[in-house]
């Protein structure tokens, strides 16, 4: 008889881990992986693939080479869709995909088999092993440009490399990951780990660019004039405020500034970086997402206590149940119905925060959540830091500087929905996907995976469309100057 229940994951414990930022998830070992394979049904018609990965991995079958102890089998599988098990089996929201999917959760009341978990092992097992991918590349004589370095754009290098393209991967900054490497701590997502998953890229042949800011560096119509296409994945780097009374005072901080000066920076390593943050002793973040759960976290392992502002109450939080239940377990307060509305400081720096108490009302928003009503009642309280966590607008550099890129009102670049193809460029095949579309796709976005998801769709728009083309790469020629 299968066990009802998922194999749990072994971890820190709560009080040594807010003292580190080392990993917080220590991985199964074989024998609990091999278990937790056996609770697979092996569906015939899986809804874990169909409808909940998109990026389609075959997770029935890597599972089940897992279940019978064949783990390089199982990695073969995995590979063949995936190229970054180790990044999405720690990251992916296999709640609400894969795992929200699987019959084990829905037919009799049993936890669904943790799929993340397992992709998780079996990619830390191919890279102990040293265990690479292989693929039989054939060369078409074909370019296609990828600009950014975060999940939508690793993936396109991946899969068109693998069609036979020669890629090349232009990132602005001095590292590959985007939002994997300057966005996720590694207590969650390790940097080594990340470093060496990308490395894959190269060994496959795809050439990267670093330091090369789109529309800076190179103008974008040069890398359309040289490239048979292209594919835009450069994310949502602009920072949301809340437009309050106080946002310009010393030691508040968006959440990206915030976690880039953490993993980006070192910050929290000084003296060995000379680039240190000081929190202070108490700390308040506001948002209710995955990067507000980071915020708090990060300050718990700086020292401070982290309270928690969310305007509705915690079952309407957006980030991941896991993310809640860690940033409980580990000590931060949650503040539910309460909005912060004003930060009030003396010589232009923080003091105090002054929120609203809220109700929830009967009326639903879009999203079917109650909306939040405020009573009325207003409080105060000290604190030395305030991280603003509620999300954040699309990139706008490389929009602002090239005419031919329409983007919508907020500032998303406007695509065909199914293919992701941009609509306003004709001259030359130009795509996007990721963070810089918002949901325009499949109404989807937001996560590692379903970006990963816009990269493989729009790869496979591109290679049926430059099938039918002869191509027109000629030599590009790098600008020296910034």
């Amino acid at each position: 008889m299968k066990r009802p229940n998922k194999m749990k994951m072994p971890r820190q414990d709560p009080k040594i881990r807010i003292k580190n930022f080392n990993e917080v998830a220590l991985g199964y070992t074989a024998e609990q992986a091999i278990e937790e394979a056996s609770r697979c049904f092996g569906c015939k018609k899986p809804k874990c693939r169909n409808d909940g990965c998109p990026v389609g991995v075959n997770i029935p079958d890597f599972i089940k080479h897992i279940s019978k102890g064949d783990f390089r089998e199982s990695y073969r599988v995995l590979s063949d869709a995936l190229l970054f098990p180790r990044i999405t089996g720690r990251v992916c929201p296999q709640e609400s995909q894969c795992e929200g999917s699987c019959i084990c959760g829905i037919k009799d009341g049993s936890d669904p088999v943790a799929i993340g978990n397992l992709e998780r092992f079996i990619g830390d097992w191919a890279a102990e092993k040293r265990i690479m991918p292989s693929y039989d590349i054939q060369e078409n004589g074909k370019s296609v440009a990828i600009v950014g370095s975060g999940p939508s754009g690793i993936t396109a290098a991946a899969d068109l490399r693998k069609m036979g393209y020669d890629v090349t991967l232009y990132e602005a900054l001095h590292v590959l990951g985007g939002v994997l490497v300057y966005g996720i701590p590694a207590f969650r997502l390790p940097k080594d780990i990340v470093r060496n998953e990308i490395l894959k890229l190269e060994k496959m042949g795809v050439k990267i660019q670093y330091n090369t800011l789109i529309g800076s560096t190179i103008s974008f119509e040069d890398l359309k004039n040289v490239n048979d296409a292209v594919f835009i994945g450069i994310g949502a780097g602009l920072p949301r405020f809340m437009n309050i009374p106080g946002e310009d005072l010393v030691g508040v901080y968006t959440a990206n500034e915030f976690l880039v000066r953490i993993n980006l920076m070192g910050a929290n390593k000084f003296p060995q970086y000379s680039t240190p943050i000081e929190v202070g002793d108490k700390v308040a973040v506001v948002g209710g997402g995955n990067v507000a759960m980071d915020c708090a976290r990060v300050s718990l392992r700086l020292g401070a206590d982290v309270d928690l502002y969310y305007r509705r109450t915690r079952e309407y939080m957006p980030a991941r149940k896991a993310e809640i239940h860690h940033a409980l377990e580990e000590g931060v307060n949650f503040k539910e119905l309460n909005n912060p509305i004003e930060l009030l400081g003396k010589n232009g720096i923080l003091q105090k925060v002054k929120y609203s108490i809220n109700v929830l009302s009967d009326e639903l928003d879009r999203s079917g959540r109650q909306i939040p009503v405020e009573t009325g009642q207003i409080a105060t309280s000290d604190y030395d830091t305030f991280i603003i966590a509620i999300g954040q607008n699309p990139n706008p550099l490389l929009p602002k500087r090239t005419k031919c890129l329409d983007i919508d009102r907020r500032g998303y670049i406007i695509v065909d929905p199914k293919t992701l193809k941009v609509k306003s460029v004709s001259d030359c095949p130009v795509f996007a996907g990721g963070d810089i579309i918002g949901n325009q796709h499949r109404g989807r976005g937001g996560t590692v995976i379903d970006a990963m998801g816009h990269g493989r769709t729009a790869a496979n728009y591109i290679d049926q469309l430059l099938k039918k083309t002869k191509s027109r790469k000629k030599t590009l020629i790098i600008s020296e100057q910034p």
